[in-house]
Protein backbone atom coordinates (compact mmCIF):
# COMPACT_ATOMS: atom_id res chain seq x y z
CA UNK A 1 0.00 0.00 0.00
CA UNK A 2 3.14 2.30 -0.23
CA UNK A 3 2.36 5.86 -2.26
CA UNK A 4 -1.64 5.63 -0.89
CA UNK A 5 -3.16 7.82 1.72
CA UNK A 6 -2.76 5.69 4.46
CA UNK A 7 1.03 6.96 4.54
CA UNK A 8 -0.69 9.76 6.48
CA UNK A 9 -2.42 8.21 9.81
CA UNK A 10 -4.22 11.23 10.36
CA UNK A 11 -6.77 10.54 7.25
CA UNK A 12 -8.72 7.58 6.02
CA UNK A 13 -7.83 4.62 4.80
CA UNK A 14 -8.28 3.18 1.45
CA UNK A 15 -10.65 1.13 0.71
CA UNK A 16 -9.96 -2.48 2.37
CA UNK A 17 -7.79 -4.85 0.93
CA UNK A 18 -8.57 -8.84 0.91
CA UNK A 19 -7.26 -10.29 4.13
CA UNK A 20 -3.32 -11.29 3.84
CA UNK A 21 -1.43 -12.98 5.75
CA UNK A 22 1.81 -12.70 7.23
CA UNK A 23 3.46 -16.18 8.62
CA UNK A 24 5.95 -16.23 11.39
CA UNK A 25 9.45 -16.46 10.21
CA UNK A 26 12.41 -18.75 11.12
CA UNK A 27 15.45 -16.73 12.22
CA UNK A 28 16.04 -15.85 15.87
CA UNK A 29 16.83 -12.15 15.27
CA UNK A 30 13.38 -10.04 15.31
CA UNK A 31 14.28 -9.07 11.66
CA UNK A 32 13.73 -12.15 10.19
CA UNK A 33 10.31 -12.54 11.93
CA UNK A 34 8.10 -10.40 10.45
CA UNK A 35 9.11 -10.04 6.37
CA UNK A 36 9.78 -6.71 4.77
CA UNK A 37 10.26 -4.50 7.68
CA UNK A 38 13.72 -3.54 9.17
CA UNK A 39 14.15 -2.85 12.88
CA UNK A 40 14.81 0.95 11.78
CA UNK A 41 11.54 0.89 10.05
CA UNK A 42 9.44 -0.44 12.85
CA UNK A 43 11.66 2.49 15.49
CA UNK A 44 10.13 4.87 12.47
CA UNK A 45 6.80 4.18 12.31
CA UNK A 46 6.53 4.13 16.56
CA UNK A 47 8.56 7.81 16.49
CA UNK A 48 5.99 8.79 13.76
CA UNK A 49 3.25 8.39 15.60
CA UNK A 50 4.56 10.03 18.64
CA UNK A 51 5.76 13.03 16.84
CA UNK A 52 2.04 12.99 14.83
CA UNK A 53 0.47 13.79 18.48
CA UNK A 54 -0.56 10.72 19.73
CA UNK A 55 -1.37 10.84 23.31
CA UNK A 56 -0.15 7.03 25.09
CA UNK A 57 -1.67 7.84 28.55
CA UNK A 58 -5.58 8.19 26.34
CA UNK A 59 -4.51 4.61 24.25
CA UNK A 60 -6.86 1.68 25.58
CA UNK A 61 -5.57 -0.41 28.79
CA UNK A 62 -4.46 -4.30 28.03
CA UNK A 63 -7.10 -6.72 29.14
CA UNK A 64 -5.03 -10.10 30.62
CA UNK A 65 -7.05 -13.30 31.53
CA UNK A 66 -5.35 -16.12 34.04
CA UNK A 67 -5.76 -19.10 31.80
CA UNK A 68 -4.63 -23.10 32.93
CA UNK A 69 -1.13 -22.43 30.61
CA UNK A 70 -0.56 -19.08 31.34
CA UNK A 71 -1.68 -15.65 30.52
CA UNK A 72 -4.78 -14.45 27.49
CA UNK A 73 -3.93 -10.57 26.24
CA UNK A 74 -6.17 -8.68 24.62
CA UNK A 75 -4.61 -5.84 23.12
CA UNK A 76 -7.11 -3.31 20.92
CA UNK A 77 -6.09 -0.08 19.03
CA UNK A 78 -7.10 2.17 16.76
CA UNK A 79 -6.45 5.35 14.62
CA UNK A 80 -8.13 7.02 11.22
CA UNK A 81 -6.39 4.94 8.90
CA UNK A 82 -6.21 1.52 10.65
CA UNK A 83 -7.86 -0.54 13.72
CA UNK A 84 -6.44 -3.66 15.03
CA UNK A 85 -6.17 -5.88 17.65
CA UNK A 86 -3.53 -8.36 19.37
CA UNK A 87 -4.43 -11.95 20.90
CA UNK A 88 -1.49 -13.21 22.53
CA UNK A 89 -0.90 -15.96 25.39
CA UNK A 90 1.96 -15.76 27.43
CA UNK A 91 3.21 -19.92 28.37
CA UNK A 92 5.84 -20.25 30.43
CA UNK A 93 6.18 -23.65 30.23
CA UNK A 94 6.32 -23.56 26.38
CA UNK A 95 10.18 -23.38 26.48
CA UNK A 96 10.60 -26.59 28.23
CA UNK A 97 8.51 -28.15 24.96
CA UNK A 98 10.77 -26.48 22.20
CA UNK A 99 7.78 -23.58 21.63
CA UNK A 100 7.50 -19.46 21.91
CA UNK A 101 6.67 -18.17 25.53
CA UNK A 102 4.51 -15.95 23.53
CA UNK A 103 1.95 -16.96 20.93
CA UNK A 104 -0.69 -15.48 19.15
CA UNK A 105 -2.18 -13.65 16.06
CA UNK A 106 -2.40 -9.58 15.07
CA UNK A 107 -5.52 -8.89 13.22
CA UNK A 108 -4.97 -5.63 11.01
CA UNK A 109 -8.46 -3.93 10.25
CA UNK A 110 -8.48 -0.89 7.41
CA UNK A 111 -9.99 2.02 9.89
CA UNK A 112 -13.06 3.33 7.80
CA UNK A 113 -14.61 0.30 7.12
CA UNK A 114 -13.23 -1.92 9.76
CA UNK A 115 -12.87 -4.59 7.12
CA UNK A 116 -9.91 -6.98 7.72
CA UNK A 117 -7.25 -6.55 5.93
CA UNK A 118 -4.08 -8.53 7.53
CA UNK A 119 -3.35 -11.53 9.82
CA UNK A 120 0.13 -11.30 11.35
CA UNK A 121 1.79 -13.53 13.62
CA UNK A 122 1.22 -12.23 16.99
CA UNK A 123 4.59 -13.39 18.23
CA UNK A 124 6.61 -11.91 15.77
CA UNK A 125 4.96 -8.72 15.85
CA UNK A 126 5.74 -8.64 19.46
CA UNK A 127 9.56 -9.66 18.76
CA UNK A 128 9.91 -6.52 16.03
CA UNK A 129 8.25 -3.85 17.94
CA UNK A 130 9.32 -4.33 21.20
CA UNK A 131 12.73 -3.52 20.92
CA UNK A 132 11.42 -0.50 18.38
CA UNK A 133 10.29 0.98 21.14
CA UNK A 134 13.34 0.34 23.08
CA UNK A 135 15.43 1.95 20.53
CA UNK A 136 13.73 4.95 19.94
CA UNK A 137 13.66 5.78 24.12
CA UNK A 138 17.67 4.38 24.46
CA UNK A 139 18.21 6.63 21.19
CA UNK A 140 17.53 9.89 23.19
CA UNK A 141 18.72 8.77 26.56
CA UNK A 142 21.91 7.32 25.60
CA UNK A 143 25.26 9.07 25.40
CA UNK A 144 26.33 9.73 22.35
CA UNK A 145 30.09 8.25 23.35
CA UNK A 146 28.21 4.97 24.32
CA UNK A 147 29.04 2.00 22.63
CA UNK A 148 29.29 -0.92 25.28
CA UNK A 149 25.96 -2.60 25.77
CA UNK A 150 25.22 -5.16 28.24
CA UNK A 151 22.51 -7.94 27.58
CA UNK A 152 20.50 -9.74 29.79
CA UNK A 153 18.92 -12.47 28.15
CA UNK A 154 19.36 -14.72 24.96
CA UNK A 155 15.95 -15.40 23.47
CA UNK A 156 13.99 -13.61 21.05
CA UNK A 157 14.06 -10.32 21.98
CA UNK A 158 17.43 -10.47 23.10
CA UNK A 159 18.33 -10.56 19.44
CA UNK A 160 15.81 -8.06 18.71
CA UNK A 161 16.84 -5.39 21.17
CA UNK A 162 20.75 -5.81 19.85
CA UNK A 163 19.63 -5.53 16.04
CA UNK A 164 17.33 -2.65 16.88
CA UNK A 165 19.85 -0.97 18.58
CA UNK A 166 22.90 -1.23 16.33
CA UNK A 167 20.04 0.99 13.98
CA UNK A 168 20.10 3.60 15.96
CA UNK A 169 23.41 3.34 18.02
CA UNK A 170 27.14 2.73 16.86
CA UNK A 171 27.58 0.20 19.24
CA UNK A 172 31.21 -1.66 19.15
CA UNK A 173 30.72 -4.01 22.17
CA UNK A 174 28.65 -6.38 24.01
CA UNK A 175 28.58 -8.28 26.65
CA UNK A 176 25.70 -11.28 27.23
CA UNK A 177 24.75 -12.16 30.87
CA UNK A 178 22.22 -15.35 30.68
CA UNK A 179 21.33 -18.16 32.75
CA UNK A 180 22.60 -20.73 30.18
CA UNK A 181 25.57 -20.91 28.58
CA UNK A 182 24.76 -22.15 25.62
CA UNK A 183 22.13 -19.37 24.34
CA UNK A 184 24.49 -17.12 25.81
CA UNK A 185 27.47 -17.88 23.49
CA UNK A 186 25.15 -18.01 20.58
CA UNK A 187 24.07 -14.67 20.59
CA UNK A 188 27.61 -13.36 21.13
CA UNK A 189 28.60 -15.32 17.93
CA UNK A 190 25.73 -13.35 16.13
CA UNK A 191 26.98 -10.24 17.61
CA UNK A 192 30.28 -10.70 16.59
CA UNK A 193 28.96 -11.66 13.18
CA UNK A 194 27.39 -8.33 13.26
CA UNK A 195 31.22 -6.91 13.54
CA UNK A 196 31.18 -6.54 17.38
CA UNK A 197 33.44 -6.99 20.37
CA UNK A 198 31.22 -9.85 22.24
CA UNK A 199 31.97 -12.22 24.94
CA UNK A 200 29.84 -13.96 27.86
CA UNK A 201 29.35 -12.31 30.70
CA UNK A 202 28.56 -11.94 34.72
CA UNK A 203 25.91 -9.31 36.47
CA UNK A 204 28.86 -7.45 37.59
CA UNK A 205 29.53 -6.18 33.72
CA UNK A 206 26.80 -3.36 34.42
CA UNK A 207 29.50 -1.37 36.24
CA UNK A 208 31.18 -0.90 33.10
CA UNK A 209 28.30 -0.65 31.00
CA UNK A 210 26.99 2.54 28.64
CA UNK A 211 24.07 0.27 28.17
CA UNK A 212 22.16 -2.16 30.08
CA UNK A 213 18.89 -3.72 28.30
CA UNK A 214 17.22 -6.63 30.40
CA UNK A 215 14.74 -8.95 28.73
CA UNK A 216 14.42 -11.95 30.56
CA UNK A 217 11.61 -13.44 32.23
CA UNK A 218 13.07 -12.80 35.51
CA UNK A 219 10.90 -11.86 38.52
CA UNK A 220 13.28 -10.53 40.86
CA UNK A 221 16.24 -7.94 40.49
CA UNK A 222 19.07 -8.58 37.82
CA UNK A 223 21.91 -6.96 39.06
CA UNK A 224 23.00 -4.39 41.86
CA UNK A 225 21.82 -0.83 40.79
CA UNK A 226 23.91 0.62 42.78
CA UNK A 227 26.94 -0.70 39.84
CA UNK A 228 25.71 1.11 37.09
CA UNK A 229 27.68 4.25 35.71
CA UNK A 230 25.66 7.29 35.81
CA UNK A 231 26.66 7.72 32.16
CA UNK A 232 24.61 4.77 32.00
CA UNK A 233 20.99 3.91 30.32
CA UNK A 234 18.93 0.93 31.34
CA UNK A 235 15.87 -0.37 30.23
CA UNK A 236 13.95 -3.20 31.11
CA UNK A 237 10.86 -4.93 28.84
CA UNK A 238 10.94 -8.23 30.99
CA UNK A 239 7.18 -8.08 32.25
CA UNK A 240 4.37 -6.62 32.37
CA UNK A 241 3.21 -7.37 35.66
CA UNK A 242 3.26 -5.70 38.94
CA UNK A 243 4.99 -8.41 41.09
CA UNK A 244 7.81 -8.82 38.59
CA UNK A 245 10.83 -6.86 38.14
CA UNK A 246 14.42 -7.14 36.74
CA UNK A 247 16.01 -3.70 38.56
CA UNK A 248 16.12 -3.30 42.16
CA UNK A 249 14.97 -0.32 43.91
CA UNK A 250 18.73 1.05 43.98
CA UNK A 251 18.88 1.56 40.57
CA UNK A 252 15.26 3.28 40.45
CA UNK A 253 15.91 5.27 43.46
CA UNK A 254 18.61 6.67 41.80
CA UNK A 255 17.84 6.85 38.10
CA UNK A 256 14.97 9.82 36.18
CA UNK A 257 12.69 7.69 35.11
CA UNK A 258 10.64 7.21 32.00
CA UNK A 259 8.00 5.14 30.89
CA UNK A 260 5.63 4.55 27.29
CA UNK A 261 2.71 5.67 29.65
CA UNK A 262 2.53 6.99 33.09
CA UNK A 263 -0.87 5.15 33.02
CA UNK A 264 -0.27 1.74 32.02
CA UNK A 265 3.08 1.86 34.19
CA UNK A 266 1.36 2.84 37.18
CA UNK A 267 -0.86 -0.23 36.50
CA UNK A 268 1.48 -2.97 35.63
CA UNK A 269 5.47 -1.99 35.93
CA UNK A 270 6.78 -4.07 39.03
CA UNK A 271 9.98 -2.11 38.94
CA UNK A 272 8.81 0.91 39.45
CA UNK A 273 5.85 -0.10 41.52
CA UNK A 274 8.16 -2.73 43.92
CA UNK A 275 10.73 0.36 44.43
CA UNK A 276 7.62 2.34 45.62
CA UNK A 277 7.07 4.57 42.87
CA UNK A 278 3.14 5.06 42.98
CA UNK A 279 2.68 8.63 41.80
CA UNK A 280 3.23 10.04 38.48
CA UNK A 281 5.43 13.11 39.82
CA UNK A 282 8.72 11.28 38.82
CA UNK A 283 8.07 9.45 35.45
CA UNK A 284 8.06 11.05 31.64
CA UNK A 285 6.50 9.52 29.19
CA UNK A 286 7.49 8.65 25.68
CA UNK A 287 5.76 11.05 23.32
CA UNK A 288 7.39 13.17 25.79
CA UNK A 289 11.08 12.25 25.47
CA UNK A 290 10.21 11.87 21.74
CA UNK A 291 9.05 15.52 21.24
CA UNK A 292 11.87 16.50 23.31
CA UNK A 293 9.84 17.93 26.35
CA UNK A 294 11.10 15.66 29.01
CA UNK A 295 14.57 16.30 30.49
CA UNK A 296 17.66 13.77 30.35
CA UNK A 297 19.84 14.30 32.83
CA UNK A 298 23.95 13.33 32.74
CA UNK A 299 24.59 12.99 36.41
CA UNK A 300 22.67 9.94 37.26
CA UNK A 301 21.38 6.89 34.91
CA UNK A 302 18.38 6.95 33.44
CA UNK A 303 15.59 4.39 33.42
CA UNK A 304 13.28 3.20 30.80
CA UNK A 305 10.90 0.97 31.71
CA UNK A 306 8.55 -0.74 28.99
CA UNK A 307 5.31 -3.00 29.51
CA UNK A 308 4.33 -3.29 26.05
CA UNK A 309 1.18 -1.11 24.47
CA UNK A 310 -1.24 -1.88 22.40
CA UNK A 311 -0.54 1.78 20.33
CA UNK A 312 2.80 -0.09 19.20
CA UNK A 313 1.21 -3.04 17.72
CA UNK A 314 -0.94 -1.21 15.53
CA UNK A 315 1.85 1.75 13.98
CA UNK A 316 4.26 -1.60 13.83
CA UNK A 317 1.85 -3.91 12.10
CA UNK A 318 0.07 -0.69 10.26
CA UNK A 319 3.75 -0.03 8.68
CA UNK A 320 4.41 -3.59 7.74
CA UNK A 321 0.92 -3.69 5.92
CA UNK A 322 1.95 -0.45 3.91
CA UNK A 323 5.57 -1.62 2.92
CA UNK A 324 3.49 -5.06 1.73
CA UNK A 325 4.87 -7.58 3.57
Amino acid sequence: MTGDRRDDPTLPGAAAEPLRRAAPGVHGNAAGLVPGLTPAQAAGAIERVLLEGLDPEATPARSAMPVPAGELLLMPAASAGYAGVKIAGVAPDNPARGLPRITGSYLLLDGPTLQPVALLDGAALTALRTPAVTAVALSRLADPEAAHLVLFGAGPQAYGHLDALLAVRPLSRVTVVARRTAPAEELARYARARGLEAAVGTADAVAEADLVVCCTTARTPLFDGALVPDRAVVAAVGSHEPEAREVDAVLVGRAELYVEARSAALREAGDLLMAGVTGADRLWNLAELVRGEAPVPTGRPRFFKSVGMAWQDLAVAAQVHRAGA
